[in-house]
């Protein structure tokens, strides 16, 4: 009998539990001041080196049911990747609230400076969803700068332009569907921490899932694989799976091309020192059936895509476990010069 694919997931969390390699996490000076704070000892990493996962799309939706999984919150989320936007204020109006912190973050540290009031998070948060997009609180303070779908749909060009990487793979597919040069990188150096320019420099992560490329096989089967430089397999893992395995059907669907198989590599794979017990109790659960999904066959377009096209159709998963995210990111100020080749 064939093994239940979310056996992948398991098998990897709980490898990293029994092999992994403990190692300190880095905070900026306000983030361990929050933990001194509440008398909390910061949490430490668990990680191993190099995994892969294979998800056939003929297998059922990769939703995992070993807890239940905020499947609104992954779709709006990658309608928001595919918008090419920057701005949380799309998610705020949807009540999806995964990108908060890190646009607080930036206010919280940049208010004093700019003459503007102190804010608790949740504050800054019903501030942005009280007024409208075009509002200047709106425009500058939602703003991530860096983000996915920036990368993605309007990668800056250093003549000016703006690039859509995914736009000249879809094309790509639909008039040469065997090349295999089909990939849409979000690493740009120009906008990670002591390496960006000015006005770049930004508290959101360097971006974890780096790289991924569509690839064609000889019966019209579109698959696509990932490269993730960092995952926290707990919290971050189990939405990165579901996003690209849904990113896969819709450009299968507007390419004219049959979903194949999805598949995760990984660099560093993780899990944080205070999701230890939450990883435990979801070992102990058996996976039961994935889902379907199911897209509005009218789309033809990826950009013509709405929440109300996603239906995902069974999904029974055991009840959610709670954990704590970790506010990483942040950067020190280091000389640009240390990282920038001078022209003779």
């Amino acid at each position: 009998m064939q093994k239940h694919p979310e056996y992948q997931y398991l098998d990897m969390v709980k490898t990293i539990l029994e092999k992994g390699s403990d190692k300190e996490v880095f905070f900026t000076p306000e983030i361990l001041k929050q933990y001194e704070e509440r008398g909390v000892k910061p949490p430490f990493i668990r990680s191993v080196f190099g995994y892969s996962m294979r998800f056939d799309m003929s297998d059922g939706f990769p939703l995992l049911t070993t807890k239940k999984v905020f499947h609104r919150g992954i779709i709006h989320e990658l309608l928001w990747f595919l918008k090419g936007d920057s701005n949380i204020k799309y998610l705020v109006d949807n009540d999806v609230h995964i990108w908060d912190e890190w646009a607080w973050k930036r206010y919280n540290k940049q208010a004093g400076e700019n003459g503007l009031p102190e804010l608790e998070q949740k504050e800054f948060i019903e501030k942005l969803k009280s007024l409208p997009s075009d509002d200047a609180f709106v425009r500058e303070w939602g703003n991530l700068i860096t983000i996915y779908g920036r990368m993605w749909r309007r990668w800056p060009a250093s003549d000016g332009r703006e690039i859509d990487q995914l736009g000249w793979v879809i094309d790509g597919l639909k008039d040469k569907p065997f090349r295999k040069s089909y990939v849409v990188s979000a690493w740009n150096p120009d906008f990670i921490y002591a390496m960006a320019s000015a006005g770049n420099e930004n508290e959101v992560p360097p971006f974890c899932h780096t790289t991924f490329q569509f690839q064609v096989t000889g019966n019209d089967t579109l698959n696509l694989g990932l490269y993730q430089r960092s995952a926290d397999t707990f919290l971050g893992v189990p939405f990165n799976i579901a996003s690209y395995a849904l990113l896969l059907h819709m450009v299968a669907q507007v390419t004219g091309l049959k979903a194949g198989e999805f598949v995760h590599f990984f660099g560093d794979a993780h899990i944080y020192s205070n999701h230890f017990d939450q990883v435990k109790e979801q070992l102990a659960r058996e996976p039961r059936s994935f889902p379907q999904l199911k897209l509005n066959p009218e789309r033809k377009n990826i950009d013509d895509f709405i929440f109300e096209d996603i239906t995902i159709e069974g999904y029974d998963p055991y009840p959610a476990i709670r954990a704590e995210i970790a506010n990483i990111g942040g950067f020190e100020k280091k000389d640009k010069k240390l990282f920038t080749l001078q022209k003779k």
